[in-house]
């Protein structure tokens, strides 16, 4: 199973972005996919997932009403569209990827990872 994490930049304040994780190696209908994010010195921390035919969903309140995660599994795909960014949201940003299907909880408990993609929000 591997994971690729990209859609990172540079954007002002109140920009948007949108990551993608693309997904190979088994079929990423089965797996809950989730977004977390890592700044210097700081634990990798859950932003949002989705689970297995868009079942179970997390949303970090630092995020709600600004960020949408979605899949597009005939793509092997999964999104994290990301409005209204802040300064605050700047960090290497990482996909994951859990076989049970659910949403799993902290970093710790999610056996694949793809590389980071940077947001850097600054004006």
């Amino acid at each position: 199973v591997q994971l690729q994490a990209s859609g990172g930049g540079l954007v002002q304040p109140g920009g948007s972005l949108r990551l993608s994780c693309v997904f190979s190696g088994s079929s990423v209908g089965d797996y809950a996919i989730g977004w977390f994010r890592q700044t210097p010195g700081k634990n990798r921390k859950g932003v949002s997932c989705i689970g297995r035919s868009n079942g179970p969903m997390y949303v970090d309140e630092s995020v709600l009403g600004r960020f949408t995660i979605s899949r597009d599994d005939a793509k092997n795909t999964v999104y994290l569209q990301m409005n209204s960014l802040d300064v605050e949201d700047t960090a290497t940003y990482f996909c994951a990827g859990d076989p049970t299907g659910q949403c799993p909880g902290g970093a710790q408990y999610w056996p694949y990872w793809g590389q980071g993609t940077q947001v850097t929000v600054s004006s």
